[in-house]
């Protein structure tokens, strides 16, 4: 089943606007998801989420919390994402942030790989990912906290991570980076996470 939704997922044309491929981690069989925004201009050329400055931020945090290299992490956590096509660029020239209707076309995607994989922890990274899950005003609201949610009928723990950007200097400076590491803590320690020999 995983297989084949990753073929489709692969495969999707639902937004127009939405620059092709869709980027897929690949059908890793897990208790733990991760999910991020979107891909940026060099996931989709690359073939994988978070391949390129902001991957190598957030496998540095998982090589400092418990020693995990980026292709242990990609081998045994499965890789979502709030949209999976790369949005584009805005006329500002930053990545631009996908619309309403577009984080909804995928939606189904998520709520498919949820029913499929049924995991224990979900790791939303960044702002546009957490809000999937939880309702919060500031970053310092829930980076750091492990909290229990029901999404789409299914129950899981979300532990939230800063967006690890190089254009973001949250998470390298107080509170950001305490929290950070607090977040960290409470990943590597969860039983998912230690039964999912990660």
């Amino acid at each position: 089943m995983l297989d084949d939704l990753v073929r489709r997922l692969r495969a999707c044309q639902r937004c127009p606007a939405m620059h092709r491929p869709a980027v897929s981690g690949g059908a890793v069989v897990s208790r733990v998801i991760s999910v991020g925004q979107a891909p940026g201009v060099k996931e989709p050329v690359l073939g994988r989420p978070f391949a390129w400055t902001a991957g190598k931020t957030l496998f540095g945090w998982f090589q400092r919390a418990c020693g995990m290299s980026e292709e242990q992490f990609r081998s045994k956590i499965y890789m979502a994402a709030v949209c999976r096509c790369f949005p584009g660029k805005t006329s500002a020239g930053g990545d631009r942030v996908p619309d309403a209707g577009e984080i909804a076309n995928c939606q189904d995607w998520l709520t498919e790989e949820l029913a499929i994989l049924r995991p224990e922890l979900v790791i939303p990274i960044g702002k546009l990912a957490i809000q999937r899950f939880v309702s919060f005003d500031k970053l310092t609201d829930v980076i750091g906290k492990e909290m229990s949610v029901t999404f789409f009928g299914h129950t899981f723990d979300i532990v939230p991570l800063p967006h690890p950007s190089g254009a973001s200097p949250w998470h390298r400076m107080e509170p950001g980076l305490t929290l950070l590491n607090q977040a960290l803590r409470l990943i590597v320690s969860h039983r998912a996470w230690v039964g999912n020999d990660a």
